[in-house]
């Protein structure tokens, strides 16, 4: 299984989720690989956030050596999942996924979440919180993808 994480910059939730992601696949000896990427180009090639990482590992989650990469159309080919972070990055994504594109694009809370949310906010412009939020958005969301996908 492929998956991968798409947020605006890729610095802060799709870096998140990958993280998350990775270490509760780990846990559970999953073979899944996972990346993330961003829609726009600001920071290609930059780490996350480091509110990103601090919050990740205060709760043991790992985000170092991940980079900000750009979504390219080679993503739809390469990954089965194509989780998008919000709707905007959603839509974005659908006007670059090809018609004979593999990969399915998933608005990811909306169809993964269980605490009510459809889109993951942007912490970027806020505080700390925002970041704690983002963590528990995305751990939820994640189990519940892992729990659909392998524990049917």
């Amino acid at each position: 299984m492929n998956v991968l994480f798409v947020c605006l910059g890729n610095i802060c939730r799709s870096p998140t989720a990958e993280a998350v992601l990775r270490k509760l696949t780990s846990e559970q000896a999953l073979d899944v690989k996972i990346d993330s990427a961003g829609t726009a180009a600001y920071h290609i090639g930059k780490s996350p956030d480091a509110r990103s990482q601090a919050a990740a590992n205060m709760r043991g989650i790992n985000m170092s050596g991940l980079k900000a990469r750009q979504a390219n159309v080679n993503d739809f080919y390469e990954f089965d999942y194509i989780f998008a972070m919000d709707e905007s990055n959603y839509q974005d994504l659908l006007a670059l996924k090809p018609s004979n594109a593999s990969a399915q694009l998933v608005l990811f809370l909306k169809e993964y979440g269980t605490l009510g949310f459809n889109n993951v906010p942007d912490p970027y412009y806020g505080g700390d919180q925002g970041f704690e939020e983002v963590l528990d958005l995305l751990e939820d969301a994640c189990e519940a993808w892992i729990n659909r996908s392998y524990n049917k």
